[in-house]
């Protein structure tokens, strides 16, 4: 894959491109301008000679005028050192013509039709004149009429001019380019500073530094939400690692005791020759142990395929009220033993992978009995609003949980008591297994401690649109 072009690099062709546009415009409306101001200026000093001697031919009356009339032409042409004029009549016969260049080419060219004024230029002679053509027909009818008059101007300075001012202009046009390019360039790097200035700063951040903060106040305005962004990131990756530190102490700490139970319990089986049914009692009571370990391995299982692959393939229709249900006769005999009741209100049916919602419910449900009080009841409520979501709420009462670890029940091996003593109740994974399964459904779960009552409450809904279900057919599954 081609790698694009660098930032300098784009911005530097634009201005070159933006300038040559902008330049190449200017220079031709000035070129234009200063054409038709050289052509305006010879055609008026053509105009001013052909009225003259279009008002003198007027009043030429018989033949024998001819040599006054060319004295008159001859005073008319004073002044206009480098214009010429020719005079033809009818028959084609000269009447006048003044010194200079044979303008009779442009005269038979020009016919006598000639109708108006033509300018034109015309080549003479390996010269370049503009000529002005007119046909004179208000004359004397013994005057041999009509006229053709024709009055040229040689413009060669003019166009050895215009010549020189473009290479001078188009010389210029380039240079600017040039010049707004190469300054272009040079603002270019000066205002990518600021870039290199945060990039020398991420290159000196560590993971040790993961605290330190690009201040939005010290970086241009057009960089302020890139700083703002940035540190946001900063602040994900740095308590990540700090869950991933603290994840991993905490597996150790829950790996310790049990291998450490294993290994005393194995060296006191050692230490001398014990009966058969000593040996047994110590294997069921490694199996304990073994069956610990296997259920924090499985439970970090399930929260690496849920983190890693949210997306939910198994989607059925699951009646709610059915897992509640059958999870009631599964804790029954766990919760009459301490004297809880379990009620259910409600009925609600989601899509949805029915064993991992099942497993999400129970360990709600076992987190509600362990703490709920002896003569207490646990109420699981299900409720579909009408805004197409499902509320599942599982409450119990016990003592209130202090707000400040309301946010963090929900984080791996998180437990309010510090003291990290088991009871013989769980891993510390069952919360964060239910937040996993939820949010991988697109639901969400709250948390809500007060008045001596404690409420999860998940809200999930029917058909979640990030949900898809597989293309293979349900049969073949079997």
């Amino acid at each position: 894959m081609r790698r694009p072009l660098s930032l300098t690099l784009r911005l530097t062709l634009l201005f070159g491109v933006t300038a040559a546009i902008v330049f190449a415009v200017f220079g031709w409306i000035i070129s234009q301008s200063t054409e038709r101001h050289f052509a305006a200026e010879d055609t008026s000093e053509l105009e001013i000679i052909a009225r003259a001697a279009h008002d003198m031919l007027s009043g030429f009356r018989t033949p024998g005028d001819v040599t006054q009339l060319k004295q008159r032409l001859d005073d008319i042409l004073v002044g206009h050192h480098n214009a010429s004029l020719y005079v033809v009549n009818k028959d084609g016969q000269t009447v006048y013509a003044s010194p200079g260049p044979d303008l009779s080419a442009i005269a038979t060219a020009a016919g006598r039709e000639t109708e108006g004024k033509v300018v034109n230029q015309w080549q003479v002679a390996n010269h370049t004149y503009t000529a002005l053509i007119q046909l004179v027909r208000e004359v004397a009818p013994a005057a041999n009429g009509p006229y053709t008059l024709v009055i040229a101007a040689p413009i060669e300075a003019h166009l050895h001019f215009l010549a020189a001012f473009r290479r001078t202009l188009w010389f210029m046009i380039a240079s600017c380019v040039a010049i707004v390019s190469l300054l272009g360039w040079v603002a270019v790097r000066q205002s990518h500073a600021p870039l290199h200035d945060i990039v020398a700063r991420i290159r000196r951040i560590s993971a040790n530094e993961l605290n330190t903060h690009l201040p939005p106040e010290t970086v241009p305005y057009e960089l302020t939400e890139l700083a703002v962004s940035f540190n946001e990131m900063l602040q994900r990756m740095d308590a990540a690692f700090h869950r991933l530190s603290d994840l991993n102490s905490d597996i150790a700490h829950e790996l310790r005791t049990p291998i450490t139970n294993l290994m005393t319990q194995t060296q006191v089986a050692l230490s001398r020759a014990r009966t058969i049914d000593e040996y047994r009692e110590i294997l069921y009571s490694n199996m304990e142990e073994y069956e610990r370990m296997a259920q924090m391995v499985g439970d970090m299982l399930l929260l690496a395929q849920t983190d890693n692959h949210p997306q939910i393939k198994n989607i059925e229709e699951v009646n709610l009220a059915d897992e509640a249900h059958a999870l009631f006769e599964y804790y029954d005999g766990w919760a009459e033993e301490r004297g809880i009741a379990l009620t259910l209100e409600g009925v609600a049916t989601v899509s949805g992978d029915r064993l991992m919602l099942r497993r999400a419910l129970g360990n709600l449900l076992s987190n509600a009995i362990r703490h709920t009080p002896v003569g207490g009841t646990v109420r699981v409520k299900l409720d579909t609003s009408t805004a197409g979501n499902n509320s599942i709420v599982v409450e119990n009462p016990g003592p209130e949980i202090p707000s400040e670890h309301l946010p963090k029940l929900f984080d791996r091996f998180y437990r309010i008591d510090l003291s990290r003593q088991r009871g013989g109740d769980g891993v510390g994974l069952g919360l964060a297994i239910v937040k996993s399964i939820v949010t991988a459904h697109g639901g969400k779960i709250d948390v809500a401690s007060a008045e001596g009552c404690t409420r999860f409450q998940i809200a999930l809904r029917k058909r979640p649109a990030s949900m898809r279900r597989p293309r293979q057919d349900r049969a073949g599954d079997s």
